[in-house]
């Protein structure tokens, strides 16, 4: 399933492209793109949510030990897997990237470019970018997949 590894290649470029973007055209103010959406930059310390971002610094570490374990976990998965398990082998290319993404910017900067804000009111989701959507939709893939939905041959 190897094949598919232009996904994870695909998202890795995206997400640093569109955080190079970032840094380089948000640094002064947020751009609205839509009622619900901003782009605004920001640079998590923390994972998910910003959790143990004041931590002190002892997380940077952690979660880039984190990233490369998942990394190898997922590289040996896709190793594993059958022709007829294409949703899984999609879901992992994308979690893939993205985790390649994020270590790449906590290896790199010492923390994790993140821009886009979704909101409602004054309600604000966490910011997030790239990388972190195609964890979720990878994530999500693998959860469909889990319960017998998705679009794998096996499922048919």
């Amino acid at each position: 399933m190897f094949k598919l590894s232009w996904i994870a290649l695909l998202v890795y470029a995206l997400d640093q492209a569109s955080k190079l973007a970032a840094v380089r055209h948000l640094t002064r103010q947020s751009l609205e793109i839509a009622p619900f959406l901003n782009f605004s930059l920001a640079y998590n310390t923390g994972a998910a949510f910003s959790f143990l971002s004041d931590a002190g610094g002892w997380q940077n570490l952690f979660f880039m030990v984190v990233a490369i374990v998942v990394v190898i976990v997922m590289i040996g998965m896709v190793w594993r897997l059958g022709a007829n398990d294409v949703q899984v082998a999609v879901a992992l290319m994308l979690v893939l990237g993205g985790a390649l993404g994020n270590v790449t910017d906590r290896i790199r900067l010492g923390y994790v470019v993140d821009f886009i804000d979704v909101y409602y009111q004054s309600w604000h989701w966490p910011t997030f970018n790239v990388a972190d959507s195609a964890i979720f939709v990878g994530a999500l893939l693998l959860i469909l997949d889990a319960v017998g939905w998705g679009f794998s041959k096996r499922h048919s």
